[in-house]
């Protein structure tokens, strides 16, 4: 079975950096494009960041650029989200996605989701 873990969330202070790991199983990491998405209570979830299987492309939601960087490591099949300067709005649940066909900024784009990890910025 294919398995994507999220980890590194928690309850932080506005302008603290935070990194989210994704920990993928049961596929090969190294041929699928990666994202990550966010929602917050009320919300539906939205477009954070993405990149491709080969590193060359990425993309940003608006709200994150400047702020967060999303990376991989291929040899250790995980996946990186670093939040710097976070912000209240930034209060969500994070998760990380796989897709198989290209780096997409949509969930409808994904094949395989990991069950999120939790990220509150007080002010």
């Amino acid at each position: 079975q294919e398995h994507l873990i999220e980890s590194g969330g928690g309850l932080v202070q506005a302008g603290d950096s935070v990194r989210l790991s994704c920990v993928v199983s049961g596929l090969t990491f190294s041929l699928y494009h990666m994202g990550w998405f966010r929602q917050a209570p009320g919300k539906e979830r939205e477009f954070v960041a993405a990149q491709s299987r080969s590193e060359d492309t990425t993309y940003y939601a608006d709200s994150v650029k400047g702020r967060f960087t999303i990376s991989r490591d291929n040899s250790k099949n995980t996946l990186y989200l670093q939040m710097n300067s976070v912000e209240p709005e930034d209060t969500a649940v994070y998760y990380c996605g796989a897709s198989l066909l290209g780096t997409g900024t949509t969930q409808r784009q994904y094949n395989y989701w990991g069950q999120g990890t939790q990220v509150t910025v007080s002010s």
